[in-house]
This record gives C-alpha cells, sequence and structure tokens, in this order.
C-alpha cells in the first residue's frame, strides 16, 4: 500500500515522499522534519497508525499537521478514534489514485486556510 500511495503522490509531480516501513521508522524520521501531510495506515506492524497519530500530536512541530488516516473499514471504531486523536481525514480501502489526491489535495487547503493569517484567506 505504502508503494501504491508514494508512487500516486510522485507521479502527481507535486509532492515529495518519504516512505517508512513501519510506526518505528515514522517515529524516527516525523520529528526531524516539517512535513506538509503525513499519511499513515492504521494496520502497521510494530506501532498502529493510531498509537502514531497520537504521539505525532504530541510533539509541537506536528500538532496541526494534517493527518490522513488509511483504514479498511469506515465503519471501524478505529475510525472515530482516528478522528478524535486528530485525523484530518480517513481514506477507506481500496481507493482510486484520483480519491487519494482529492482527499490530500482537501486535506492540505484545509491547512493552508486555517494557516492564513486574516485577510489572506483565513477566517473572521
Amino acid at each position: 500500500m505504502r508503494t501504491f500511495v508514494g508512487s500516486v503522490l510522485e507521479a502527481a509531480g507535486d509532492y515529495i515522499v518519504d516512505e517508512v516501513k513501519d510506526g518505528f521508522d515514522a517515529l524516527r524520521l516525523v520529528p526531524r522534519a516539517d512535513y506538509e501531510l503525513v499519511i499513515t495506515d492504521i494496520n502497521m506492524p510494530d506501532i498502529n497508525g493510531l498509537e502514531l497519530i497520537h504521539t505525532i500530536r504530541q510533539h509541537a512541530r506536528h500538532a496541526h499537521t494534517p493527518l490522513v488516516v488509511i483504514t479498511t473499514n469506515d465503519r471501524d471504531r478505529d475510525v472515530e478514534r482516528a478522528l478524535k486523536l486528530g485525523a484530518s481525514a480517513v481514506l477507506t480501502k481500496p481507493f482510486t489514485p484520483e480519491d487519494l489526491l482529492e482527499t490530500v489535495a482537501r486535506v492540505r487547503e484545509a491547512a493552508r486556510r486555517r494557516a492564513a493569517p486574516l485577510g489572506e484567506g483565513g477566517s473572521g
């Protein structure tokens, strides 16, 4: 799945992708860089996506970084937990490249609007 996601985003030409093999690698990588977006699967070896979201949200650097969660069941209690922990969007497998790109574009745009100063697309 991570190879599919990475290749779709890279093929779109608007993204630089860092892939990791598991949650431990993500925990080592994420605090060291400024990411515009994080995509995680709920089901990962070692540390699941919910634990990853919780840990990412504890870092000031990524407290508001958009997080897209991939899951196999959109009615799962894990989806509700992911959203409560701070996930920006949920993408249910199977999904198309277009679904992925639309979701990523939507959460990036929402993050840009929240970060924009008043008078530059911000609310208020």
